[in-house]
């Protein structure tokens, strides 16, 4: 299907531009969200009546998504969440969570505007995109732990899965025995069966 974009949309193309996509790309994300206009001849006439005008409301929106991208620049949320001992967490952090987050911190997102290609699973921080409006997008900083001092931590760039780990093996030695069972330790060594004598 061809359309007429009203709005610059990633690697498609920038307002007026008539591009061909994929039917149900049209039907059910560009039409309804009113991105886009079917091209046909009636359309390009409305558009090219009223292009002047979208532009301009194009461009104060920009402006605004500027003016707001500048409080947003640099933003980092904390999320406390439960987590397994390998970091997994129990659930995940999607979209809603990050609205809340950064509605908490004073800074009013639409939902639509995050960039979360899958919800965050583990523990760690993330680099999140924001897309105040086509043409300005800004990243911000969610750092998902299990404590605010492991949140302090991974701040701080520890990666705390890695210290958990290395604090582990530090207090916990041992000479490893190729031959030994499984969940055996070195120091308890299988006996080896005594020799029989033979009497003879």
């Amino acid at each position: 299907m061809e359309v007429i974009l009203l709005e610059r949309v990633e690697k498609l193309g920038a307002i007026g531009d008539v591009v061909k996509v994929k039917d149900g790309f049209a039907r059910n994300f560009l039409l309804p969200r009113k991105k886009a206009l079917r091209a046909n001849e009636a359309n390009r006439k409305v558009f090219e009546a009223n292009r002047e005008r979208i532009e301009a409301e194009n461009a104060a929106r920009r402006t605004e998504a500027e003016k707001e991208s500048k409080t947003l620049e640099g933003a980092s949320v904390t999320l406390i969440r439960q987590a397994s001992n390998t970091g997994q967490l129990y659930g995940s952090v999607a979209v809603r969570d990050l609205v809340e987050a950064l509605g908490a911190d004073g800074h009013k997102v639409a939902k639509s505007a995050i960039v979360l290609d899958r919800p965050i699973k583990a523990i760690g921080v993330y680099e999140v995109k924001v897309a105040l409006h086509a043409e300005v997008a800004v990243t911000i900083k969610v750092n998902v732990a299990r404590s605010p001092e492991e949140a302090d931590m991974q701040a701080q760039g520890v990666d705390v899965m890695a210290a958990m780990f290395e604090k582990d093996e530090a207090g916990f030695t041992e000479d490893y025995d190729p031959n030994a069972e499984p969940g055996a330790t070195a120091e308890v060594q299988p006996e080896a069966p005594a020799e029989e004598t033979t009497e003879g």
